[in-house]
C-alpha cells in the first residue's frame, strides 16, 4: 500500500510501525491461533481440525504474503466466502457437534456472502490505488460498473440463500433450515443504506459502505442465530 491509499491508515505504509515489527505481531497472533486450534483438536477430532486450522493459518499468510499473494489473483473474495463463511459455520459445528449440519452448511454461504461484499466493497475503494500498485484483485479485474453489481448480488444473494433453504428443507421435511431461519430478514432494512451508496459512491464515499455492510453481517447473524435457535426450541 502506499500513502495514497483511502480508509485506515496502514502501519508500515504510514510508518507507524516496522516491517518487522508487524511480521512479528502477525507470528505471535498466528502463534495464538495455533495454540487454541490444538487444543479444540485434541479435545475433538485432531486430524480434521488441525487440517482446517492449517489451511486457515496458510490462508491468512499467503493473502498478502508470499511470492505471489492471492489477493491480487482475483482470489480474495473465494477465500472469504470460504473462511470467513463455511468454514467458520461448519468448523463450529463440527467443534461443538461432533457433525456438521445442514443448517450449519446454508448458514455459512449467507454469512460468507455478506462477509465477500464486506471486502467487494473495500477493493471498490481501492481500485486507482490497487491498479497504479499493479495489484490485479477481482475489483480491478471487473472494474467498477461490474463490481457495484457484484457487490449487490452478494448482499441479495445472502438473503436469497435463506429463503431457499428454508423452501428446500420445508417441502422435503428434512432436518435443516427451518421456518424460523427467516428472522434473518428483520435485517434487510440494515442493507438499504448501503445498497444505495454503493451506487454511486467512490473513494472515501464508500467507507460508509464497509461499516453499513459490516453491521449488515452482525445484524444479519444476529437474527439469524435467534431463528435457529427458536426453530430447534419450538
Amino acid at each position: 500500500d502506499t500513502h495514497e491509499r483511502l480508509g485506515p491508515p496502514r502501519l508500515v505504509a504510514s510508518s507507524a510501525a516496522s516491517a518487522r515489527a508487524v511480521l512479528l505481531a502477525a507470528l505471535v497472533s498466528l502463534g495464538i491461533a495455533a495454540v487454541v486450534g490444538l487444543a479444540l483438536a485434541l479435545a475433538t477430532s485432531p486430524v480434521s481440525i488441525l487440517a482446517i486450522g492449517a489451511l486457515a493459518l496458510a490462508a491468512a499468510v499467503l493473502y498478502s504474503g508470499g511470492p505471489r499473494p492471492y489477493a491480487g489473483l482475483g482470489l480474495g473474495e473465494v477465500m472469504v466466502f470460504v473462511f470467513f463463511g463455511l468454514m467458520a459455520t461448519c468448523g463450529t459445528s463440527y467443534v461443538v457437534g461432533g457433525t456438521v449440519t445442514a443448517s450449519a452448511w446454508w448458514s455459512g454461504a449467507a454469512l460468507g456472502l455478506l462477509a465477500v461484499a464486506i471486502l467487494v466493497a473495500n477493493n471498490l475503494r481501492d481500485i486507482p490505488t490497487d491498479e497504479a500498485a499493479g495489484k490485479r484483485t477481482l475489483a480491478v479485474r471487473l472494474g467498477e460498473r461490474r463490481t457495484r453489481l457484484l457487490y449487490r448480488a452478494c448482499v441479495v444473494g445472502s438473503f436469497a440463500v435463506i429463503c431457499v433453504g428454508v423452501v428446500v428443507f420445508q417441502a422435503s421435511e428434512a432436518v435443516g433450515i427451518t421456518r424460523w431461519a427467516l428472522f434473518a430478514l428483520v435485517a434487510w432494512p440494515l442493507a438499504i443504506a448501503p445498497m444505495d451508496a454503493v451506487g454511486g459512491a467512490s473513494g472515501r464515499d464508500l467507507i460508509p459502505v464497509l461499516t453499513g455492510t459490516a453491521a449488515l453481517e452482525a445484524g444479519f447473524g444476529a437474527m439469524l442465530a435467534l431463528g435457529l435457535l427458536l426453530g430447534r426450541l419450538t
